[in-house]
């Protein structure tokens, strides 16, 4: 099978976006961040993708409490970007990568969400994220693929992990939410994931992105404990209510896999595997102050 020829990561500089560069060491890689490419601006992401066979958008307005406030603003880079790179691959005949998020659903489900379960979002980053993956599919139906991740970690952005860590080392214990499920998901392991997406026959669709198996944050804080040599029972469980915040999140957030399989590939590998390996490499060990939910 040959491998296209020529790839362009947007939003390079973010925590996902360095681990797809690393994931593409050795190949004919574009790599523009946020000061290098305007995603907004529809002649600059004509420009910036012609001649690529493979364009992945890492790029994105992820504050999540301020889109609340900002929905506009967001919408441009979540939704109407997303859009344009649509177009300015389909007019190039490249295949699309747009990353998308959990968010795009209520988290009411008590069953992992299909990957054509309608989308229902319950705050105004989700909304926009939501509106990305319909304006990139409109535009490039034949070549786009929807990626959709939740909960990440890596070593290149701040990030949960790490601010329990920070915490740790500042508390006796850490209070943190049990009624909220999810997928702890490593970054290295997402970018692998999408590298090998890009380079088989998989058709154009939606695909979830996360490590398998599922935790609440509570559980999530706990293996970070463990794998960092710290007592676990350091983290306390406590519920949402006790952090409200501006944007709802939904509590429950656990994804379905089956689009791997109809495409031959297999699933992300469990997350508690992820995060020791993870920690196991020196993923934790930065100290960073910010947390990131994506």
């Amino acid at each position: 099978m040959s491998q296209p020829s020529k790839y362009l990561v947007a939003g390079a500089r973010g925590m996902l976006g360095s681990d797809l560069v690393e994931a593409l060491f050795g190949r004919d890689v574009t790599v523009l961040g946020r000061t290098d490419l305007d995603v907004t601006d529809r002649e600059s992401v004509r420009d910036a993708v012609e001649g690529h066979d493979v364009v992945i958008n890492a790029a994105a307005y992820t504050r999540v409490d301020d889109a609340e406030e900002h929905e506009a603003e967001a919408l441009l880079v979540n939704g109407t970007a997303a859009g344009l790179l649509g177009e300015a691959t389909a007019a190039a005949g490249a295949k699309l990568v747009q990353i998308s998020t959990d968010y795009v659903f209520d988290g009411t489900a008590t069953m992992p969400y299909a990957e054509d379960t309608p989308l229902d979002p319950l705050n105004a980053y989700g909304r926009t994220k939501a509106e990305g993956e319909r304006l990139a599919r409109a535009a490039n139906p034949d070549g786009t693929y929807i990626v959709r991740t939740a909960w990440l970690y890596g070593k290149h952005g701040g990030n949960f992990a790490r601010t329990m860590l920070r915490l740790a080392r500042a508390h006796d214990t850490v209070s943190v939410v049990d009624d909220q499920l999810g997928q702890p998901t490593w970054t290295s392991d997402l970018a692998a994931q999408i590298v090998a997406l890009v380079d088989s026959d998989a058709p154009a669709g939606v695909y979830h992105g996360t490590n398998s198996g599922q935790a609440s944050w509570y559980e999530f804080a706990q293996a970070v404990f463990g794998v960092a040599g710290l007592d676990p029972d350091r983290v306390k469980p406590t519920d949402s209510s006790q952090f409200v915040r501006p944007a709802p999140r939904p509590s429950y957030s656990v994804l379905g896999h089956d689009a791997w399989a109809r495409a031959g590939l297999p699933p992300m590998r469990s997350w508690r595997d992820a995060l020791a390996e993870a920690a196991s490499t020196g993923v934790l060990d930065h100290d960073d102050d910010a947390a990131s939910s994506r």
